[in-house]
């Protein structure tokens, strides 16, 4: 990964971004991409989506990443100056307890650590508490302290950091879905040195981990030809992951390309078609239900709108350590800007019956 492209990268991983607060996070975004976009707009939501003008005569084409990620926010301030949470999106009440946290209150952010009773002092193997029943600590004497420094509904995110693991291998809180956003960026940017036929829109979307919102309201509004909707997988190449977490997806064998349910078969075809040709191997994923991803939103907006799921393989998800190998997110701009570039081949991506 080249040293501009690590840079953007790490900015996006150290700047939070929970669900329904993803101001920030995505202006850090725009800020990258309007170094080379035609065009930058955002939505009364924060959605954000660069253009490439292409040259008139392709299709629209979208590849989009959601902005979000999981954190929780503070539903009440007791009077011992403790702070009670929630959960925003998919937050894991097992990895939580005994984490260093940073709540984003409105004059700046405040460290807490979520407590966790000793093991000295706990009977045998405890059951884990629901996260509406754990506490954030932040060192308060009382409510009125905590309450001159936190407010209700202030977003609390993780203060993990990033971590170079051997070889190309990242660690970091909210690869789920930095990845995403960073690889539309990084496809849009090589679409624009390729000047690429097809109008190319690079998407970032807000409020995916509470139901693909963001989506809903960019997939009406843009009205694109096709979409590739760029999001994490399980990998299952760990110790003890589950069977059927991943299929055979894989830490450094490529981006994951879904097949099934949302997956388009056109764009499937093309994303296979684009291997050779963007020196890329990529794996694939069964999807007979659903992806799980914004493609689920894309692809029945309007009257229809042909959508790929692809995938970054990601070990550990919706924890603070998630782990990725950077060669497969490069791997995945390879193979999207290809795809976008085919894409001016087409006059409609729509099935042959």
């Amino acid at each position: 990964m080249e040293t501009r492209q690590r840079e953007f990268l790490e900015e996006l991983l150290e700047t939070p971004s929970p669900s329904g607060y993803e101001t920030a996070g995505q202006r850090v975004w725009i800020d990258y991409v309007s170094e080379f976009a035609d065009e930058v707009r955002t939505d009364e939501y924060g959605n954000a989506v660069a253009v490439h003008e292409g040259t008139g005569d392709g299709p629209e084409v979208a590849v989009t990443g959601h902005a979000d990620e999981i954190g929780f926010i503070v539903r009440t301030i007791d009077d011992d100056g403790f702070l009670h949470i929630d959960a925003i999106g998919g937050s894991d009440r097992t990895v939580s307890r005994g984490q260093h946290v940073t709540i984003h209150g409105d004059d700046g952010p405040v460290q807490g650590v979520i407590g966790q009773t000793a093991i000295h002092l706990r009977n045998g193997d405890d059951d884990v508490d629901d996260i509406s029943e754990q506490r954030i600590d932040v060192g308060a004497a009382d409510g009125e302290v905590a309450r001159d420094l936190v407010s209700v509904g202030d977003p609390v995110t993780f203060s993990s950091t990033i971590e170079d693991l051997l070889g190309t291998r990242l660690a970091a809180r909210g690869m789920d879905n930095r990845v995403g956003t960073w690889t539309a960026a990084e496809t849009l940017r090589k679409a624009v040195e390729r000047d690429v036929d097809a109008t190319v829109y690079a998407v970032s979307t807000v409020q995916e981990e509470l139901g693909l919102r963001g989506a809903r309201m960019i997939g009406f509004e843009l009205d694109p030809d096709a979409v590739m909707a760029v999001d994490v997988t399980h990998a299952a190449d760990y110790p003890h992951a589950p069977g059927d977490a991943g299929g055979e997806v894989e830490l450094g064998g490529g981006p994951v390309v879904g097949r099934g349910s949302a997956n388009h078969s056109v764009l499937v075809d093309l994303a296979r078609e684009s291997t050779d040709a963007a020196d890329v191997e990529i794996q694939l994923q069964a999807a007979g239900l659903r992806t799980g991803t914004d493609a689920d939103a894309f692809y029945t907006a309007r009257s229809g709108v042909p959508s790929l799921n692809v995938s970054v393989p990601n070990r550990y998800m919706h924890t603070p350590v998630e782990v990725v190998d950077t060669e497969d997110l490069v791997a995945a701009t390879d193979l999207l800007a290809e795809m976008v570039d085919r894409a001016g081949e087409y006059e409609s991506f729509s099935v042959e019956v």
